[in-house]
């Protein structure tokens, strides 16, 4: 039977990025099937007890960089710890993700959110402005027309239908995958979603 994995993302997230391949890997092996949700942390976290970066104590703030650096290294993935355009709004490309998830299939959102990843966290590239998403969707030979969809009101009622949904789902955090009712906070957990898909 196939499972389902409801994938809540946020595109400017470093632990996202450092999940994202891998899990894809995962939900690919185990024949699952995944819904690309990007969701607005913006309104997740004041809802389940988050702070923004701005507003964390030093001590949460300094370790955060220890841990980057420590995944970034055991994973053997490249990870600008300062990005130059960081903090950065999350909106824009995670609208053009669920357009592309629209227009042409998982496949291909799975990969555009891969991309906006790895333009902050590797690429020094601006994911909220409008040039960098346009050279994303042509980089990935993705339908140009998919940046102007993202600007529609269905789009931005499905990422308000998501975040909704992650609220609802007691969603706190990015990445988390959701499989049968059962929560896998953090890419540190995705030998459990492993398990859990191939149970």
């Amino acid at each position: 039977m196939t499972k389902t994995v409801d994938y809540y993302l946020a595109p400017m997230s470093p632990w996202t990025y450092l999940g994202h391949q891998r899990f894809v890997q995962i939900a690919k092996a185990a024949g699952a099937k995944v819904r690309v949700m990007p969701m607005d942390l913006g309104k997740v976290f004041p809802i389940s007890g988050g702070l923004p970066l701005g507003k964390r104590a030093p001590q949460r703030l300094a370790y955060r960089l220890v841990e980057l650096t420590r995944f970034s290294q055991h994973l053997n993935l490249p990870l600008n710890l300062h990005p130059k355009f960081f903090p950065v709004a999350g909106d824009p490309s995670a609208k053009l993700i669920i357009a592309v998830d629209m227009h042409h299939g998982t496949d291909a959102a799975l990969a555009i959110t891969g991309a906006v990843l790895a333009a902050v966290w590797q690429e020094e590239r601006d994911i909220a402005d409008t040039t960098t998403l346009a050279a994303l969707l042509s980089e990935h030979q993705l339908d140009a027309a998919c940046l102007e969809l993202s600007n529609t009101p269905e789009v931005q009622a499905r990422f308000d239908s998501y975040t909704q949904s992650a609220i609802e789902a007691q969603v706190f955090g990015a990445p988390t995958y959701l499989i049968d009712g059962d929560m896998f906070w953090g890419q540190d957990r995705l030998d459990f979603v492993a398990q859990k898909l191939n149970s």
